[in-house]
This record gives structure tokens, sequence and C-alpha cells, in this order.
């Protein structure tokens, strides 16, 4: 590919060559790193030149405090931060990650004026990271927000009624990078593998929007928000069946070597299955994809009361966290979140305002619009 005469190949020629020159009593100890070891060519890890393999992986929950700990030496705290409590919300964040987060946490402070970084900054922080920025300019009809309200409804109810499921963190309506809404789940611990429960219940979560779309406004209200949904649950169940092992067609992998083309590598990708085999794996597939969209159905056929309770507190607060979504899976009216004031203004329906002088809603209101 490229005729012998490709950049990365120069590259690679160049590096041979100049590693060629050293004596094994000259001292010179050569090191490199690289985030892709899978499109090194074996050349380069042959004894005498790259033969220690050092892997860094993120870090853990005991690498993540320290690492905070360095970064928050630079900026003033307030007496309610923990790293500890932090670290552990923040699985799968890099040493990059973790200095941005405290960074992000130290411009929220600016912005509102205060002098210290407290934890709620860096639970702000942490939300813009994982969930992206918030879009409040955006513009969307009541009838889209109702919609996206159902929608992460749906996922957070699944998420919470199928097992081995991470927990639900926070949903919002407020649209979020590229995404209208978010149904944040956060792990308890660090994980490094999934079982097959664990990964049909993310599967069923991830059907959860959908169906709750469909069972408020029918068959023809279902809206393309899902198609992300979808691409992701689809894939598990792919490599279920077809790397991992975890289906009827037993502990075989039948996926195809998807990396680049690169030095050492074919251009043609050889069959490596019978058409019958294909055909066995896609109907395997379509198995496990419908019997978790059953039982997603199902949960939320039996949860539809709250289901209800749930997108009309989205629609008063547009954010509802741990707490509250607890309150509603009792079958509660949630409690108002932090930062907002009822108040009464003589009026028949007492009105929540945000503290910071934010949106305000009718306490009353989204149960008309429902």
């Amino acid at each position: 590919m490229g005729g012998g005469h490709d950049e990365r190949e120069q590259t690679l020629n160049q590096l041979l060559v100049e590693m060629d020159g050293f004596e094994g009593n000259e001292g010179v100890i050569v090191i490199a790193a690289t985030n892709r070891p899978d499109v090194l060519d074996p050349a380069l890890l042959r004894p005498g030149r790259f033969d220690r393999q050092v892997v860094v992986p993120l870090p853990d929950i005991l690498g993540r405090e320290a690492i905070l700990k360095v970064h928050m030496k630079k900026v003033p705290l307030a007496d309610d931060v923990v790293p500890s409590l932090i670290a552990r919300g923040t699985p799968g964040f890099s040493g990059a990650d973790l200095a941005n987060l405290v960074n992000e946490a130290a411009l929220f402070a600016a912005r509102e004026n205060k002098t210290e970084i407290n934890m709620e900054l860096f639970d702000k922080a942490r939300d813009k990271i994982m969930m992206g920025s918030e879009r409040r300019s955006m513009v969307m009809k009541e009838e889209e927000k109702l919609n996206t309200a159902y929608h992460e409804a749906g996922h957070a109810i699944v998420g919470l009624k199928v097992p081995e499921h991470d927990p639900v963190y926070k949903v919002t309506i407020i649209p979020r990078g590229r995404a209208l809404g978010v149904t944040m789940f956060l792990p308890e611990e660090d994980r490094y593998s999934y079982s097959k429960t664990a990964l049909e219940s993310q599967i069923s979560s991830l059907y959860g929007g959908r169906i709750a779309e469909e069972m408020i406004g029918g068959p023809d209200s279902v809206t393309t928000g899902a198609s992300n949904d979808i691409e992701r649950a689809t894939e598990i169940a792919k490599n279920m069946v077809t790397k991992w092992g975890l289906s009827e067609m037993g502990p075989l992998s039948y996926s195809e070597d998807e990396g680049e083309v690169f030095l050492g590598r074919q251009v043609t990708q050889h069959k490596n299955m019978s058409d019958t085999t294909a055909e066995q794996i896609d109907k395997e597939i379509r198995d496990i994809i419908d019997r978790n969209y059953a039982r997603a159905e199902k949960i939320l056929e039996e949860h539809v009361d709250k289901l209800h309770l749930m997108a009309k507190a989205l629609m008063k607060y547009e954010t509802i966290d741990a707490k509250q979504i607890a309150e509603i899976m009792q079958g509660n009216e949630p409690s108002p979140p932090e930062g907002w004031d009822i108040e009464d203004d003589n009026d028949d329906k007492p009105t929540m305002k945000k503290k910071d002088g934010g949106n305000s809603a009718n306490i009353g209101d989204p149960a008309e619009q429902l």
C-alpha cells in the first residue's frame, strides 16, 4: 500500500537505521511511546531494538486520587473537597482528563466570583467533561423537549430495573454536546470485564429511550434520537457473538481483522466463515436484540406511572439527580433540586425559581402539558 514510499514506512526505516549504529557498550537507551501498539512493525520489537514493553494503562482509583492531589495543589480548595470521592466518580479518566477536571472547576469558580473551589464545582466540571457543555441557547419546541424527557426517562428506568447495571447518576434534558438529553450512568467501582448479564442489561437500557417514545406517542412518533443507542446495542450484541463467545454459537472467534492496512498487513481480507455460519451469526445477534428489547418493553409497561412521573420532573427541573430518581422510583413526587426556591406569588400556582436567577417553571404546568 503506497508502493513502499509511505511516509510512515520511511519513518520506520529511518528509526531502524539510526538504532543499528549503537553498540552494546555505548550506554545509550532509546525510549519511545505510542498509543497505537497494534500498528507497530515486528521489526521494531526484536531484541536489541525496543525489547522492553511497558504498558501504561489508565489509572485506577488510587492512581486517580494521587494525580488529583498533584493538580489540586495549584488551586485554592474549599474544606468540603474530598479527592477520594472525586476519584471514585471519575472511572476511565486519564491523567490529562483529571488535570482538565481541576482546570474546569477553577474556571467555574472564576465565573461565579468564588475564591475557593468546592465539591459542587467539581461535579459541574465532571458533568461538562463526561456529557459535554450545556447548550442553553438552543431553542427546542415544547413537543420535542417532552419527547426527549420521555426518551431519557426510559433509559433511566430500564437501567435501574435490570441486573448488574451501573447506577443512574443524573438525567438531563438540557442539550449537551450533540445530544438533546443525557442519561448518565456512573459505575460504583472500576470495572475491567463484563459478564453476559451486564452486557445484556446494557442492551436493554439502550433501547429504553426508543421504547418510551413509542409507548407515549405511538409507532409513528419514534424519532431519530435513538440512532446512537441502536448502533451501540448492535455493536455489543455483535461482539458477544463474534468475539467474546457469549452466545449459542459457542467460544469461537468469528470477527474479522479490522486493523489498518499498514506494514505487513494484507490489503484484502480473507473470509473466515461460511455463508451458513454468517447466517447463524445474524440470527444469534437478532435473538439477543429481540430478547432484550422485549425485556425493556415489559419493564416500562410495568412502570409506566414512574415514566410519566420522571418525564414530568424533567420538564419541571430539566435535570434530576440520583436522590430525586430514587424518590420517583418509590412512586413519590421528587423534591426540588439544590439551588431551587419555592416562591409564593399569591397565585394559584407557586413557582420554582433557581437561586442563581435561571429559568423558572410553574409547579403545576408540566402536568397540563403531559
